[in-house]
């Protein structure tokens, strides 16, 4: 009878480690994501105030409220819900400025989504204003569709879309819909 019952737990136990034994599985993205929503950013950054520095001189400054960092998903960016003002200097350290409401940074493309009172003041004073505005990193280009004013000199020109370097060298104002000459 003692036998009877040892080789029965001997069963059962057998019969459970081999269960356990193959419902386990080796997937560690799995194990990585625990605790972290596919719908939640990976990261949160408060007051940011962002300093690049690059052979001992400041490139750019970025200063934010808040960053949310979602590169736990399959397509990787960054947002900033609440606005940003990047301040990017030239080899001669002038200072061009970017304000906008909102911006999005995707990080396979290099591509950044300007939003809302987008404002560009270059270092020549050179002034656009968009509600939106795209600026593609690897290519050093900024483009929109949508309207904007561009004022250069004396002269705000009004138009749907806008493409550029991003030294303005060859800056140009699409669908121009005025002109208007302003007093100094």
């Amino acid at each position: 009878m003692k036998l009877i019952s040892t080789y029965r737990m001997f069963n059962i136990v057998t019969a459970i480690a081999v269960t356990m034994f193959f419902s386990c599985n080796n997937n560690l993205s799995q194990v990585n994501k625990i605790g972290v929503s596919e719908n939640e950013p990976i990261a949160e950054a408060v007051d940011l105030n962002f300093k690049y520095i690059d052979s001992g001189r400041v490139k750019s400054i970025l200063i934010s409220p808040q960053m949310l960092d979602y590169s736990n998903r399959s397509y990787p960016y960054k947002e900033f819900p609440k606005g940003l003002d990047l301040e990017v200097f030239n080899e001669d350290n002038k200072r061009s400025n970017i304000i906008a409401d909102y911006a999005i940074i995707y990080d396979l493309t290099n591509l950044i989504d300007l939003q809302g009172n987008v404002k560009l003041i270059t270092a020549d004073k050179d002034t656009l204003f968009a509600e939106q505005l795209y600026y593609d990193n690897t290519k050093g280009w900024l483009f929109t569709n949508k309207p904007v004013k561009f004022r250069t000199g004396l002269d705000l020109i009004h138009g749907n879309g806008f493409d550029s370097n991003s030294k303005f060298t060859n800056a140009e104002v699409l669908e121009v819909s005025g002109i208007v000459t302003l007093d100094e």
